[in-house]
């Protein structure tokens, strides 16, 4: 007994110098949060029926745009949108309708062409997950229905106080074909890396809309008349053209050829008309106007449309200042109480949102209904 009592005397030293070394030893900062990594037995469209209550109006959408196979067969990536995102969207559009004493709307009443168009941003092409993400600048992806440009980046989100300090999310933006990110739109995951039979589903936070920023204003925007411009045919001069004339890849023309992903870029000079010569004289109380694909600073803020029937004598039909397209590719349609058939139409751009060059991807004049 002695020699035990002598011999855990001896050991005492050691034992409290290495639970002092242990305590004093210095945290690495933050423990990496793994992320979900589960994998499911079945393929990404029996995943999506598995959870009740859960992705019930992605489900009914997929039903609805016929898009099932390509869940059950194709091998894909799910950003899959819970209900409240689609909860939010729709709130968000009946909110708006009720302002315009319209009856409310539904997944299954809402444009089927828009609604195809959206929800095709959430499934792309290939088995993305997060290690395929984890370059600097991220990694483009396409639509599996259009091939529509998305992208997407894992990031880290704080977490105990410590910026990046927590589990891997992934930024997944609507590029809105657009070079620039801050013309993105962006949500962010809460789980990844979920792998089914064929692809990877990563879930989309709850706080996401339904759409991005696109759900409100595709459901709402009213198609313009038909535009006499095809309607009739006739003839476009502009005050300015660009160095490169008319037919260049940003001449003119562009600006009428029925392709929102063209434009015609010049330099504003304090002034720059377009104008169009119709083969017979319309009554025009419809136009439109479409953003371009970058540089919002090259934008038409202040402007008159005007109809004249010799080219010489002009009467103003309409007049904007102070205006702001909220996004690229965006069509705005402008109407005027104009009663007279006009041969000739123009846009009389005086101010740019800012700078002096300026950009429009299309211009329309259009028919009164």
């Amino acid at each position: 007994m002695k020699k035990l009592i002598k011999y855990m005397s001896a050991l005492a030293p050691v034992l409290i110098a290495a639970l002092l070394q242990s305590a004093c030893k210095k945290d690495g900062g933050y423990h990496d949060a793994a992320g979900t990594n589960s994998k499911f037995a079945g393929n990404t469209y029996e995943y999506l029926k598995s959870k009740p209550g859960v992705y019930d109006s992605l489900l009914a959408v997929i039903n609805r745009m016929g898009l099932q196979q390509t869940l059950m067969d194709s091998n894909v990536t799910l950003f899959a949108v819970t209900n409240p995102s689609f909860q939010l969207a729709i709130n968000n559009l009946n909110t708006l309708r009720r302002q315009s004493d319209k009856d409310p709307l539904f997944l299954a009443k809402v444009d089927g062409v828009q609604l195809d168009t959206m929800v095709s941003y959430y499934i792309v092409r290939g088995k993305r997950t997060t290690d395929s993400l984890l370059l600097q600048d991220g990694l483009d992806l396409s639509s599996v229905r259009f091939g529509y440009p998305m992208h997407g980046k894992v990031s880290k989100i704080s977490a105990s106080g410590l910026t990046g300090g927590g589990p891997d999310v992934i930024e997944f933006s609507n590029t809105k074909r657009s070079k620039f990110t801050r013309n993105w739109s962006t949500t962010t995951t809460g789980s990844n890396n979920i792998s089914t039979k064929n692809g990877i589903v990563h879930v989309v936070s709850p706080d996401h809309i339904f759409g991005f920023d696109e759900f409100v204003s595709r459901l709402t925007f009213v198609p313009p008349p038909p535009n006499l411009m095809t309607l009739i045919g006739g003839k476009l001069t502009v005050l300015r053209d660009n160095n490169g004339g008319p037919d260049n890849g940003e001449g003119s023309k562009k600006v009428i050829d029925g392709d929102d992903h063209t434009k015609f870029l010049a330099d504003l000079q304090g002034r720059l008309w377009m104008q169009f010569e119709l083969n017979e004289p319309a009554v025009s109380g419809v136009y439109t106007l479409t953003s371009a694909n970058d540089a919002p600073e090259r934008d038409p803020r202040a402007w008159t449309y005007e109809g004249s029937n010799d080219g010489k004598t002009w009467t103003e039909l309409d007049r904007r200042s102070n205006f702001f397209f909220e996004e690229r590719y965006q069509t705005k349609v402008f109407r005027c109480p104009n009663t007279t058939a006009y041969k000739f139409y123009r846009v009389d751009i005086t101010e740019l949102r800012d700078g002096g060059l300026f950009q429009l991807a299309e211009w329309t004049i259009n028919k009164v209904k």
